[in-house]
């Protein structure tokens, strides 16, 4: 499968280590098997008058043997997991995951939950509205090396 990293670099050896905390499924390497949202996220970059790169990997089938979670939907496991990571609570610990990216709308979403402005039952009933978008976030380095193969980089 062909996946996508957007970032302001070139990206041949992609690793864990140069995460940000906090993010929705952890520190680690996030990717995307859709062109079109890989893109769209190069436009924060563009914006701002810095370098997009647009890096491309193939991602073998090997990497769904680790041990990896999978979330099909918007759904309340999904939020917690998304609220646990970015308040920096203890997870179960993934090679991997898979599922819906908490965009900037999604976000406000959450947001309102944080703050106490919605039940989490409201918050999951406006999420079902939403488009699923999709990432994969590699937490371990050996799937990664293992798993992930750089194509190319071009800048956008």
């Amino acid at each position: 499968m062909i996946v996508y990293h957007t970032s302001k670099v070139d990206v041949e050896n992609p690793d864990v280590k140069h995460s940000r905390n906090n993010l929705d499924f952890g520190r680690g390497f996030y990717v995307t098997k859709l062109k079109q949202q890989a893109l769209k996220y190069a436009e924060k970059f563009i914006l701002r008058n810095q370098r997009a790169v647009l890096n491309t990997y193939d991602l073998s089938d090997d990497w769904k043997k680790s041990k990896v979670k999978i979330f099909d939907s918007y759904n309340e496991e999904w939020l917690d997991f998304i609220i646990a990571n970015r308040k920096g609570l203890k997870v179960e610990k993934f090679d991997a995951v898979e599922g819906g990216v908490a965009n900037d709308k999604i976000f406000r979403t959450l947001e309102l939950y944080f703050n106490g402005d919605i039940t989490k039952a409201d918050a999951l009933k406006q999420l079902r509205f939403e488009k699923i978008n999709h990432q994969i976030c590699f937490l371990s380095q050996e799937v990664i090396d293992n798993c992930l193969t750089f194509i190319s980089s071009e800048d956008l």
